[in-house]
């Protein structure tokens, strides 16, 4: 017997927060799961009402598809890390991945500056002007570009399979688990230790620069800096 659309939504309404949670977990703090669940709920809605049932197509499929489309768009509309900064931090990366690339070895603050065009004090302003990002942001997720970058670093045909509708589960796979494992060690020892600091032991940043001995700025500048190294190493992977 089919549903009506009150009873479907009903239904599914825990799978909106269910997605919400699972998407907010990888997101910066300043992320509102409370937004996240509301254009769920929208996407759900529209969900029910385009869906046609059919033998091989579930709705529960379909819904979860048309949720997680409407969550990526809400992040989208908030723009949480500016155009600029986004901007700035790809730059960034693809500066620190001529850089490694040609020499062969960890790319210093000043050749990635000499790579940029830019002086020393100028570079370091774009560090603090990419201060917001992330290791994995949704576009990494929403687009085919970062869709092909999870599944070559998945590197396992099953499990690319397993999670061919949900991009996000790849980020779970032992082999990207690896990956970026393998990118935090070979980063500078400084950097490694401030992400030591930070996810291991749980400090906050005026914590932090308080071990190494420096500005909450400068700590700022190297956590952007060992991500873009991180994310350099990953897309060159």
């Amino acid at each position: 017997m089919l549903l009506n659309e009150d009873e479907l939504i009903a239904e599914h309404a825990p799978l909106v927060r269910r997605l919400a949670l699972q998407l907010a977990s990888r997101l910066p703090a300043n992320v509102e799961l409370d937004d996240l669940m509301q254009a769920g709920m929208m996407g759900l809605l529209d969900a029910v009402r385009r869906y046609q049932a059919q033998e091989d197509a579930k709705f529960e499929t379909y819904a979860t598809t048309r949720i997680r489309g409407a969550m990526l768009d809400e992040l989208r509309g908030q723009d949480w890390l500016s155009r600029g900064a986004r901007s700035k931090a790809r730059d960034i990366e693809a500066a620190v991945q001529r850089v490694q690339q040609r020499e062969l070895r960890e790319a210093s603050e000043q050749e990635i500056a000499a790579e940029l065009g830019v002086s020393l004090p100028e570079y370091h302003a774009m560090l603090d002007e990419a201060s917001g990002v992330q290791l994995v942001h949704y576009e990494d997720l929403a687009s085919d570009e970062g869709r092909e970058t999870l599944e070559r670093l998945a590197a396992d045909e099953e499990d690319i399979a397993q999670h061919q509708d949900n991009p996000l589960s790849l980020l779970m796979s032992h082999n990207l688990h690896q990956a970026v494992v393998q990118a935090i060690e070979g980063l500078p020892e400084r950097e490694k230790l401030l992400l030591s600091l930070q996810f291991e032991h749980d400090l906050n940043q005026k914590e932090i620069a308080a071990v190494m001995g420096v500005t909450e700025g400068r700590i700022s500048q190297l956590r952007s800096q060992a991500v873009a190294r991180i994310r350099a190493k990953l897309k060159a992977a």
